[in-house]
């Protein structure tokens, strides 16, 4: 019997893991096309959020925008906040690699929004969050309001325990004193 999507996602995963990016990439994109042909579900979501991650370490950074703006119309569609967040965020650090700030900044406020609304959102992923609107007001020029979130950022990588996080936090604090 052929690998069905779910299959297919699990070897994808294995072969990210072991650095087969492209053949990771390979196992998505089948087992998407198995997902188009039942009704769109979250299932799709999580594959086509694999599959822009995937694009966005091969370096192609136009598929993986195309992928996460789909993906994001999804979780919408499907009572996710928490994969929502994590999904629109993404797509806002693809806007703000590009140098749009403009597209950026609506997608972090929301999931900043999302992620402070919802009892259970990993704070790791709240300091992401966090940390990819402070790069983006320090990057517009806003230090104050960078510098605030840099600490509340720093914050939560400390209760975390996620030391890489608290060095660039402090880093970027001392950088905007």
């Amino acid at each position: 019997m052929p690998p069905g999507a779910d299959d297919l996602l699990a070897l994808a995963v294995g072969a990210k893991k072991q650095g087969h990016l492209r053949e990771a990439r390979q196992d998505v994109l089948q087992a998407i096309s198995l997902l188009r042909e039942k009704p769109p579900g979250i299932e799709l979501a999580k594959a086509l959020r694999l599959l822009a991650e995937l694009e966005r370490k091969l370096h192609d950074k136009a598929a993986a925008l195309r992928h996460y703006q789909e993906a994001v119309v999804l979780c919408r569609s499907h009572a996710d906040p928490l994969m929502l967040a994590h999904t629109i965020r993404h797509l806002g650090d693809l806007y703000q690699d590009a140098g749009n700030s403009e597209l950026a900044e609506p997608c972090y406020r929301e999931a900043l929004e999302l992620y402070r609304a919802h009892s259970e959102a990993p704070s790791l992923d709240l300091a992401n969050a966090i940390r990819s609107m402070a790069v983006l007001k320090a990057a517009t020029g806003e230090s104050e309001q960078a510098r605030s979130l840099w600490q509340e950022a720093r914050d939560l990588y400390s209760r975390v325990n996620v030391s890489e996080g608290v060095a660039e936090a402090s880093e970027r604090i001392a950088q905007l004193a």
